[in-house]
């Protein structure tokens, strides 16, 4: 005959208590280990920022490493194609003289019409290509809405707004997917720049992205 075992007490309050006490001492062991990791990989992907007088920050969304370049004493220019953001961006920048901001679309030709496609995201995904295997990383992220906008190159941007290229000798490219088309575009002052930072897919992230 088989005895019927008795179901397990559910947990009390005072275990769930103490699972959710404990979880900060897991993130800080997460954190530790992210910490070790990086240590493996190399140095931090900003280790340049200390060996640059300014940098050209292509793909502003709001500005949110405009504390880290002011704690390093750098001239910025922040560039940002969406519309919608802007004013948070020269609202993010007041009190910081070093740091100006344009509302600019940069690829590799000037007066040229784009579909610019904003995402649902806060516009962090936005991009003149639409997505693609992003939609698979991240699906719950859509495209808001379309609008067409005319680009410039960097370099014409650099001779409209006289800029002093000798002010910004490092350059940051987060353009979803169009950092080739950027490049391009800035040929002539590639040459000017110590360190040059963009991201790079080794997929199809968005549609004839480069």
């Amino acid at each position: 005959m088989t005895r019927k075992q008795n179901n397990p007490d559910p947990p009390s309050l005072t275990s769930k208590m103490l699972k959710r006490l404990d979880a900060p001492r897991r993130w800080r062991d997460c954190k530790s280990a992210g910490r070790r990791l990086l240590r493996r990989l190399g140095p931090s992907p900003d280790f340049f920022l200390s060996r640059v007088t300014g940098v050209i920050h292509i793909g502003a969304h709001l500005a949110e490493e405009r504390d880290l370049y002011d704690t390093k004493g750098l001239n910025v220019v922040w560039v940002e194609p969406n519309p919608d953001l802007y004013s948070k961006i020269e609202e993010n920048l007041k009190g910081r003289p070093r740091q100006k901001a344009f509302c600019r679309l940069l690829t590799d030709s000037d007066d040229k019409e784009f579909p610019f496609h904003i995402t649902s995201n806060d516009g962090i995904s936005s991009s003149i290509f639409e997505l693609a295997g992003h939609q698979k990383l991240w699906p719950n992220v859509t495209e808001s809405r379309t609008v067409i906008m005319r680009s410039v190159t960097l370099q014409s941007l650099i001779e409209r707004e006289k800029l002093d290229v000798r002010l910004y000798d490092g350059l940051v490219l987060d353009v979803q997917g169009a950092e080739l088309l950027v490049l391009r575009g800035a040929a002539p002052f590639l040459n000017r720049f110590k360190y040059i930072k963009a991201e790079a897919a080794d997929f199809e992230l968005y549609k004839g992205c480069c």
